[in-house]
C-alpha cells in the first residue's frame, strides 16, 4: 500500500523543502490543498462538519495566520526539486477560474513534473469566496462539470471547441500535442460520489473520514463506477487517514486500500528548524515502513 501525504498551511518556501524530504524519504505522494482568498468574517461551513468522525482541522479553515498558496504555482516548483514523488492538487476550486486557464496552468506542471502531476478537483464551499471572486455561487455545480469538459478537450491538442451554458469556446488552442492529467475528484456525498465516479480517473477524500466510513465509501464509489461506461478503466481512490502510527496503517492494508495519506503535520512539526523537520520526516517513514 502507498503512503503519500497531504498538506495544507504551509508556507511556500518551506513547502519546497517538505516535497523535497518527502520525495528522499519514499513516500508516494504529495497533495496540497488551496484556498484563493480569506474572506473577512465569513459564515459559510465546511461540508465535512456535519460527517462522522474527529475532522484533523478545527475552527476556521481559513483564518489570518492561514499561509495561503497558488497550488499550480507551488507544485510547479516541487516538481523541480523532486524526482520520482507524485504531486497533486488536494483540492483545486476549479469553478473560482477560467478552465481554459486552468488548462495551460495544470499543461506546464505536467510538463515540469514529467507525467507526475494529478489535478484533483472539487466545487468549493465557501460563498464569500466566489463572492469576492465574482462567481456566482449557485452555478459553481454546473461550472465545475463544464469546466471538466472544458479541460478534457483542452488537453487532447489542437483547436479547442466547446458550446455550453457558461463557456463558449473556438479559434483556440491550449496545446499541440496531447497532454494526459488524471483527474481526481474530491467529496463525500452521495452526489459527489456519483460525479466522481461518472466524470473522473479517481477520487480523493474530503476530510478525514474515519477508518469504517471510508470501508463504506471505498465500496460505494466502486459501486457507482461499476454502474458508469467507464468501468473498466481504472479508478484510483485515495483516503486521508488521522494520525501517524503503523498500527492504522495495518489496518488499511489489511482491508485492502491502495493508497492513504497522512496530514504532513503529524510528521513534518511545526514551530522548530528545518533541519529538526526533516529528521522528524525521516523518523516517520521508518517507523510507518515508507520504502
Amino acid at each position: 500500500m502507498k503512503i503519500g501525504l497531504t498538506a495544507y498551511d504551509v508556507h511556500a518556501r518551506e513547502f519546497l523543502a517538505l516535497a523535497a524530504a518527502a520525495d528522499e524519504a519514499g513516500f508516494s505522494s504529495l497533495w496540497l490543498g488551496e484556498h484563493v482568498v480569506l474572506p473577512i468574517g465569513y459564515a459559510s461551513e465546511h461540508p465535512t462538519k456535519v460527517q462522522p468522525g474527529v475532522q484533523h482541522h478545527t475552527g476556521p479553515i481559513v483564518s489570518p495566520t492561514t499561509e495561503l498558496v497558488d497550488p499550480l504555482v507551488q507544485l510547479g516548483a516541487a516538481a523541480a526539486v523532486t524526482e520520482r514523488i507524485e504531486l497533486a492538487t488536494g483540492i483545486f476550486i476549479l469553478p473560482l477560474r477560467h478552465p481554459l486557464a486552468v488548462a495551460r496552468s495544470a499543461c506546464t506542471v505536467q510538463e515540469l513534473a514529467e507525467g507526475r502531476f494529478s489535478l484533483g478537483l472539487g466545487f468549493g464551499w465557501l460563498e464569500e469566496e466566489f463572492d469576492a471572486l465574482d462567481v456566482p455561487f449557485a452555478e459553481r455545480v454546473t461550472r465545475f462539470e463544464e469546466g471538466i469538459e472544458v479541460l478534457r478537450a483542452a488537453w487532447s491538442s489542437g483547436e479547442v471547441k466547446h458550446e455550453g451554458r457558461h463557456f463558449s469556446i473556438s479559434g483556440v488552442q491550449v496545446t499541440n500535442r496531447p497532454t494526459t492529467i488524471p483527474l481526481m475528484l474530491g467529496g463525500n456525498s452521495e452526489r459527489a460520489l456519483g460525479r466522481a465516479a461518472r466524470l473522473s480517473d479517481g477520487w480523493f477524500s474530503s476530510g478525514t473520514p474515519p477508518f469504517e466510513e471510508a470501508i463504506r465509501l471505498r465500496a460505494e464509489l466502486q459501486r457507482l463506477r461499476a454502474e458508469t461506461d467507464r468501468a473498466s478503466e481504472p479508478f484510483k481512490l485515495v483516503f486521508r487517514m488521522e494520525g501517524a502510527d503503523r498500527a492504522m496503517i495495518r489496518r488499511y492494508e489489511d482491508e485492502g486500500f491502495d493508497e492513504v495519506l497522512i496530514w504532513a503535520d503529524r510528521v513534518w512539526p511545526g514551530q522548530q528548524p528545518l533541519p529538526a523537520k526533516r529528521e522528524a520526516l525521516f523518523a516517520a517513514a521508518t517507523a510507518l515502513g515508507v520504502a
